[in-house]
């Protein structure tokens, strides 16, 4: 779909941008094809660049992937090497140039895996997000039109073309019958990378539609020290939490709608027993986001910041019951109105701190129900 949302040609530049920025907490499959399986990655993007025209190919790593850039910068010269990419390309000409594909390493910033921070970057500016439109497909990359898709998604271009759109559909989920046309069907296989409280951390291929509880399971061994199961976040941090109730979770693109969390995110799965402290769990979240954040948009810079002082105060037992009200009002400001920001990070935000705050509140109201205390500012009994 976002192929075909390009302009048609007018003979001048056009680029793919491949979006190997994965630095969301948790999430670490496109690490392990890039380790494993970099020539993958670079079929899918010679595919792309003769599909949809495209002379020039990006592919912008997360600045912490040192050995990683190494293992694709080889890659990338072993396909130079053969002709894939070059003066002699089989490609040939497009748009009058020799196709060409570079790697271009990040500075370490979570924005930049939003698509227009990425471009921002690229371009050697400061990485912060773009207003939309123009959309990328239209003006993207130095203003000329541009597509960008994940490690991921480029990876399975090959395989695809290889045994046909039947045998991808073969595999997943249908389009729940009550979704909206917008509501895409989760075909296909998917890379979980699943950390946390399990016996055998790591990732794994399934198909899309797998349950929660089986992935941990059969794929991971079971929850470590034979401990209960407690929570797990489906797709990255920014994707809200599954709570005790919800083990046995589809995971598949309708998983928000089904299980009160944004989406799959990421489908790094980060899975927690039942001695997990949600307090903190929630506090390291939003100290991430509140650092992550560019500081654009006033609610996403103010209203992370002000939720990880208010989550710190709490941890530490200086909280009141009125700060948990306070925590929900600042993430309904921040996320409840798609739009209200340049990108979804505020809304990230949100989700994570509304649906644990939500789901697990009694372990926040442990935390503020104490005994006698005295603070800088007041004394007396909650």
């Amino acid at each position: 779909m976002k192929w075909s949302f390009l302009p048609p040609e007018d003979g001048d530049r056009r680029y793919l941008a491949v979006n190997a920025d994965e630095a969301e907490p948790g999430t670490f499959k496109d690490r392990m094809l890039i380790d494993f399986d970099p020539h993958i990655l670079l079929e899918g993007i010679a595919i792309c660049m003769h599909a949809c025209r495209i002379d020039t190919a990006y592919i912008y790593i997360r600045g912490e992937y040192h050995a990683q850039a190494k293992t694709l910068q080889r890659a990338v010269d072993e396909a130079y090497e053969y002709n894939v990419f070059g003066k002699d390309s089989f490609l040939g000409k497009i748009n009058s140039l020799a196709p060409h594909c570079y790697i271009h390493r990040g500075a370490g910033a979570y924005v930049c895996g939003e698509e227009t921070a990425l471009l921002e970057s690229l371009e050697g500016k400061r990485g912060w997000p773009r207003i939309k439109p123009p959309f990328p497909a239209i003006a993207g990359a130095f203003a000329r039109p541009t597509i960008i898709n994940n490690v991921e998604t480029i990876a399975m271009v090959g395989p695809i073309v290889q045994h046909g759109p039947d045998w991808f559909k073969s595999m997943g989920t249908q389009r729940p019958e009550d979704a909206p046309p917008t509501v895409p069907a989760s075909f296909g296989p998917k890379l979980f990378g699943v950390s946390g409280h399990v016996n055998r951390p790591g990732v794994y291929e399934d198909e899309l539609g797998i349950k929660l509880s089986t992935l941990i399971e059969t794929h991971c061994g079971g929850m470590r020290n034979g401990k209960k199961f407690k929570a797990a976040i489906p797709g990255g941090i920014a994707m809200g939490i599954l709570g005790t109730d919800q083990y046995d979770a589809v995971l598949d693109f309708d998983v928000g709608k089904k299980y009160n969390c944004l989406g799959l995110g990421t489908a790094g799965v980060i899975v927690m027993d039942q001695d997990t402290d949600m307090v903190a769990v929630t506090r390291n979240i939003i100290r991430f986001l509140a650092h992550e954040s560019c500081g654009q948009c006033t609610p996403c810079r103010e209203g992370t910041t002000w939720m990880y002082k208010t989550l710190s105060r709490i941890e530490a037992g200086d909280g009141t019951s009125k700060d948990l009200d306070l925590l929900l009002e600042l993430a309904g400001s921040m996320g409840a109105m798609p739009g209200t920001t340049i990108c979804g990070l505020a809304d990230g935000a949100n989700w994570a701190v509304r649906t644990i705050l939500n789901k697990f509140r009694p372990d926040f109201e442990a935390r503020v129900r104490k005994h006698r205390y005295v603070s800088l500012s007041t004394a007396g009994v909650r």
